[in-house]
C-alpha cells in the first residue's frame, strides 16, 4: 500500500464525514443549541419582567400598607373623638339629670316645709284655741271665738 494513496483516501474519508456532519448532524445541533439559546434567553427575560414586577408589587404594597396605616389612624383618631363625644354628651345628660333630680328634691323638701308649716299652724292653732279655752272658759259664744281663732291661724 501506497502511503500516498492512504492519505489521500483518508483525506477523502475526512473530507465525506465533513460532509456528512455538516449536511446530516451540524443542522439538529445548530437547532438544538438555538432552542436551547432561545430558552435560555427567554428565562432570563421572564427572570428580568418577574423582578420588575417584584419591584412594582413591593412598592405597590409599601404604598398600600402606607395607605392602611393612614386609614387606621384616621380610624382611631375618629373613635376618640366619637368617644369624647359620647362622654361629653353623657356628662351632659348626667348634669341634666342631676339638675332634674335637685330640682325634684327642692320641691320635695319645699312641700315638706310647708306641710311642717300647716302642721305647725295647725299645732298653734289648736294651742291658741287651748289657751284661750282655759282663759275664757267662762265666756258664752264659743263659736265666735273659735272662727275669730281661726281666722287668727290662718294668719300665723
Amino acid at each position: 500500500m501506497n502511503i500516498n494513496f492512504t492519505l489521500i483516501a483518508q483525506a477523502i474519508a475526512f473530507a465525506v464525514l465533513i460532509w456528512f456532519t455538516v449536511k446530516f448532524v451540524w443542522p439538529p445541533l445548530l437547532k438544538a443549541i438555538e432552542a436551547r439559546q432561545k430558552e435560555i434567553a427567554d428565562g432570563l427575560a421572564a427572570a428580568a419582567d418577574g423582578r420588575s414586577a417584584l419591584e412594582v408589587a413591593a412598592k405597590k404594597s409599601e404604598v398600600t400598607l402606607t395607605e392602611a396605616k393612614q386609614k387606621a389612624s384616621e380610624i382611631i383618631a375618629q373613635a376618640e373623638k366619637r368617644g369624647t363625644q359620647i362622654i361629653e354628651e353623657a356628662k351632659g345628660n348626667a348634669k341634666v339629670e342631676g339638675d332634674r333630680i335637685i330640682a325634684g328634691a327642692k320641691a320635695e323638701i319645699d312641700q315638706e316645709v310647708n306641710r311642717a308649716k300647716e302642721g305647725l299652724r295647725a299645732q298653734v292653732a289648736t294651742l291658741a284655741i287651748a289657751g284661750a279655752e282655759k282663759i275664757l272658759r267662762k265666756e258664752i259664744d264659743a263659736k265666735a271665738h273659735s272662727e275669730l281663732l281661726a281666722k287668727l291661724a290662718a294668719e300665723l
